[in-house]
């Protein structure tokens, strides 16, 4: 395997020193190609020529750290991490994209970006918040150009999340990529030792920065096969979307993992994204999913389709249905809307109980409630209120209010509540401490008796194929049974979604999904477990402070030194 000859933009003190010497520079200019970074408080624009000369190519944005602890979200739901867009043959390319990645909203809402390419040129703007924040009109003008990819995501925490928001931009000797991805590499360390092994420089820990090294130390001349090339290398769960001068290449792991789908505008263009609601939004005919292990390659002569591999019975995963997708979506060729309600229903006939109304927990359990209860027979009503207006932190009194966090987000409606026996569904339970705060929330407003349904079975195991979970021994269904549990929380009754029905559900498609976190049994096994707690490991703040325990890597290593946990790839 060649050493790479692939650069890196550093602007993070926490990155190794960039083979090039303007980290943190505004400008770098080298025989007369000119390398632009624009710093405004929360955006990051990075507005690069494309060079066609190897001696000089673009640079790659610091990248979403594996050094770090992806941190959980205060409702304890997996979550997913990133949703992508890319789109060929529109005029108005970057603004489609950023309406398509307002759609995606849901599947990451701290950072957002968009790469355009105009004139085979480069256009980047990167930024720390909800699409709406980043992409203004005089943002979107910077971004010209009939080809786009976008990429939303969540953050990590403890390092700049600027940094950290795809889509990474880089230069090789044959040409420039701009690349969103979705997902998880589980063989990443093996991968780049190797590549380090060869010579390559790596300047993140970022598992999206091996796909470009491996595109850069291909054999192969032509774009496409070099995109082949690194992906026979990869194993997890990855859908991605790279850009180059001309052409638009979309590619889903053999397994399936992760959604792509693919439609067209009208006017010819063709657009991929990460759910269907993106394509409605921007009013783009869904045409079909990107097949598992296959690479679509989009450019003036048309589509053409390969094969990546001979690919395995995919593996989708079944959250996207519970949980992550939104209910207007179609994924893996199902309306998830139609998925949810039958989930209620299902634990209507399973797991009955005299009540008097149904509730949901907002917003992933309404759809779940509303099969319930009309499998019932019982009224469906609003007992809990969200509030859409949480941000971030809030400063709780000196008088310390109980379940604080849980009561900023969700209210309880007396009227509905008061003197009924309340059925409550929601679509998981995680770590189980949100759970107890609700049900106490719904106890406190003057509910007679408290029965939890969860639309899901048991979650017993973290997911390493980009869903960000805690470790399993955070998993409170892998350490208590379902009366245990039931304790806990504090309800008077509590039944899950048995496996058995909801494979019953799926009918012939049932093999063809991923219940990994159901059952722990992992269809691509990790190289070495994840580890998700911070008590896990000897943080020391993860910024200033030496991190003893962990490798170069991003590796936490046990006292024999062998490497054991990885820290969580965003």
């Amino acid at each position: 395997m060649a050493s790479s000859n692939l650069s890196t933009l550093c602007t993070s003190s926490l990155c190794k020193p960039s083979s090039f010497p303007f980290c943190n520079t505004p400008t770098f200019t080298t025989n007369n190609n000119t390398f632009l970074l624009y710093n405004n408080n929360s955006f990051q624009t990075l507005l690069s020529h494309s060079i066609h000369n190897p001696r000089y190519p673009l640079p790659l944005a610091c990248t979403k750290d594996t050094n770090t602890f992806s941190s959980f979200n205060d409702d304890q739901k997996p979550r997913e991490e990133c949703g992508v867009v890319g789109i060929y043959g529109d005029p108005e390319a970057s603004r489609l994209c950023s309406l398509a990645l307002h759609a995606l909203q849901h599947r990451g809402q701290e950072g957002a970006g968009i790469v355009a390419v105009h004139d085979n040129l480069f256009h980047s703007v990167t930024g720390v918040g909800l699409v709406s924040d980043v992409f203004d009109e005089s943002k979107l003008s910077q971004l010209p150009g009939s080809s786009a990819i976008g990429h939303v995501r969540y953050s990590t925490a403890g390092h700049s999340m600027l940094n950290n928001v795809q889509p990474f931009v880089a230069g090789y000797r044959f040409g420039s990529v701009a690349v969103s991805h979705n997902g998880n590499f589980v063989n990443y360390r093996s991968l780049r030792a190797k590549l380090e092994d060869n010579g390559s420089i790596f300047n993140t820990t970022s598992d999206t920065e091996v796909v470009l090294h491996l595109i850069a130390t291909s054999k192969h001349r032509p774009f496409l096969l070099r995109i082949v090339d690194a992906c026979e290398n990869l194993q997890g769960a990855y859908s991605l979307v790279f850009l180059t001068e001309d052409k638009l290449v979309a590619v889903r792991d053999p397994f399936g993992f992760r959604p792509l789908v693919m439609g067209r505008r009208s006017n010819g263009a063709v657009v991929f994204a990460s759910e269907t609601c993106a394509l409605d939004l921007i009013e783009a005919t869904y045409e079909r999913e990107v097949y598992p292990g296959e690479v679509i390659v989009v450019d003036h002569t048309g589509i053409q389709s390969l094969c990546l591999v001979s690919h395995p019975e995919p593996k989708q995963c079944i959250f996207e249905h519970i949980y992550f997708a939104l209910p207007n979506s179609v994924v893996f060729g199902r309306s998830v809307y139609e998925s949810r309600r039958k989930f209620g229903e299902i634990l209507a006939t399973e797991s009955p109980v005299e009540c008097d109304v149904v509730i949901a927990v907002p917003d992933s359990g309404v759809v779940a409630a509303l099969g319930y209860a009309a499998k019932a027979g019982v009224p469906f009503q609003q007992g809990l209120i969200r509030s859409h207006y949480v941000g971030r932190t809030f400063i709780e009194p000196s008088q310390k209010i109980r379940d604080f966090g849980v009561k900023l987000k969700l209210s309880p409606v007396r009227g509905v509540l008061e003197g009924k026996r309340v059925v409550v569904v929601d679509d998981s339970i995680v770590r189980g401490t949100t759970s107890s705060k609700i049900v106490r929330l719904i106890k406190e407003a003057g509910a007679k008796e408290v029965h939890m349904r969860i639309a899901c079975p048991p979650i017993i195991g973290s997911c390493y194929y980009g869903v960000d979970t805690p470790s399993k021994q955070e998993l409170i269904s892998n350490r208590m049974s379902v009366e245990e549990i039931r304790e806990f929380i504090g309800s008077d009754s509590l039944a899950f979604l048995p496996l058995d029905r909801l494979k019953m559900l799926l009918e012939e498609d049932a093999p063809n999904y991923c219940y990994a976190c159901f059952s722990g049994k992992y269809p691509v096994q990790p190289e070495e477990l994840q580890a998700k707690s911070l008590d896990e490991f000897d943080w020391n703040d993860g910024l200033n402070g030496s991190l003893k325990s962990i490798d170069a890597g991003g590796w936490v290593r046990n006292q024999e030194g062998v490497s054991e946990n990885k820290i969580v790839s965003v």
